[in-house]
């Protein structure tokens, strides 16, 4: 029991900074974290021993934020509650992105922050979301396509500067 409960707690950072991706809300990522940590401790059996305890615990995360989210109502983000990122760079650039990243769905900020901020596999992240990878893969341009847009302030299509010509 201790060398689970001593692993879980090596997760924690990950899984708040997870928590608050989602939803961009510091208490509630909280208790998102506390409810999942109370979940896998009732639940270790369910473990299987040379898994991925990352994954088992970000699914478990994630379920709760969608049983949950229907019953939350969205808000405007303040900047503070929105997830710090990691790398150090232009603050303006940052608050860009986080702005950004709030306006995404639910399903393309997960996707986002599960494979460019924790840096899962693709097949982790399908197993985390519970989707087929081809899934993850589209969701995971369309987010990106969808942050290039607001990050541009123009329309997917005046984003892209290449245009097809007809050549005979």
């Amino acid at each position: 029991m201790a060398d689970f409960a001593d692993e879980l707690a090596l997760q924690i950072p990950r899984l708040r900074r997870y928590a608050r991706a989602l939803t961009h809300d510091a208490s509630w990522a909280d208790d998102l974290v506390q409810d999942t940590l109370e979940r896998a401790l009732q639940r270790r059996w369910l473990f299987r021993i040379n898994s991925n305890l990352t994954a088992w615990l970000f699914t478990m995360l994630y379920r709760l934020y969608l049983n949950e989210a229907p019953r939350r109502q969205l808000v405007a983000v303040p900047i503070e509650d929105v997830p710090e990122s990691v790398a150090p760079g232009d603050p303006g650039q940052q608050l860009d992105l986080q702005r950004a990243l709030a306006r995404l769905s639910a399903e393309h900020r997960a996707v986002i922050v599960l494979v460019g901020l924790e840096q899962l596999r693709y097949q982790e992240v399908a197993e985390v979301l519970n989707v087929p990878l081809g899934t993850v893969m589209s969701r995971l341009a369309r987010a990106r396509a969808h942050l290039r847009e607001l990050l541009s302030g123009q329309p997917a299509s005046a984003a892209s500067s290449t245009h097809l010509t007809r050549v005979k």
